[in-house]
């Protein structure tokens, strides 16, 4: 699984020399395919279709098979579970994390994801396609003003916190929810960071750009988190 802290690609940095964003390079690296299968599910963002233009588009110079999942406002596959459990990564968009799970739940989307990740297939994302995977994290789901989130999925251990760098809000807040223990310890990600986790172990963490970071954020002795920066592997294109 690979929960990246956030994504940008407009500055030209992040990218292969054939420009491909090197963290879906990375994932479909993992896969292990020369062709990998890749579902796009935007459900976060009720289904942008820009969005999943956007995606096509970037994803067009890598050799690979892209579809996608929808779920507005009726799935576009007649057989969820088949459609994902035969893909080999599976990339979840940014949005809102609590109005997607709430849809993944009445699909049953939770328990199939949970059944394609024990099969072996690549479970990554961004933001919210990031913390879904955890217990919980800091979210703007309900409106402007981050506030904390403690229904993701579980399927990995403790919390995380995307944007780290690049939202001024998030690190402080993130900081006194674990420190509090409104949240779990966990881990936190800057934009181009992301966090590789085999089964529910974290492996390393992995950045498509120099000063990128990942950490790790416990609650201390004295009221305040400790945060330990996290070795960082700067991917190359």
């Amino acid at each position: 699984m690979l929960a990246i802290g956030g994504l940008r690609t407009s500055d030209g940095i992040g990218l292969t020399t054939g420009g491909v964003p090197l963290m879906m390079h990375y994932a479909a690296q993992l896969s292990g395919r020369a062709t990998p299968k890749i579902c796009i599910i935007n459900t976060a963002s009720g289904d942008d279709a820009a969005g999943y233009v956007r995606m096509y588009s970037v994803l067009s110079a890598m050799p690979t098979r892209i579809s996608h999942l929808q779920l507005f406002t009726m799935p576009n596959v007649l057989d969820t579970a088949d459609f994902l459990l035969n893909q080999d990564i599976i990339f979840v968009g940014g949005g809102s994390v609590a109005n997607m799970l709430a849809v993944w739940r009445v699909h049953g989307l939770d328990d199939i994801l949970r059944r394609a990740w024990h099969a072996g297939v690549i479970l990554t994302g961004v933001s919210a396609g990031a913390l879904c995977w955890f217990g919980g994290g800091t979210t703007d789901s309900f409106g402007p003003a981050l506030r904390p989130f403690n229904d993701g999925l579980r399927m990995l251990p403790g919390s995380y916190c995307p944007h780290y760098d690049s939202e001024p809000g998030r690190r402080p807040l993130y900081q006194a929810l674990v420190a509090d223990g409104s949240l779990p310890a966990g881990v936190a990600c800057d934009d181009g960071a992301a966090a590789h986790f085999i089964d529910d172990s974290l492996a390393e963490v992995v950045a498509d750009r120099p000063n990128a970071q990942g950490y790790l954020v416990e609650p201390g002795s004295n009221g305040m988190a400790i945060e330990t920066k996290i070795e960082t592997r700067l991917l190359a294109g």
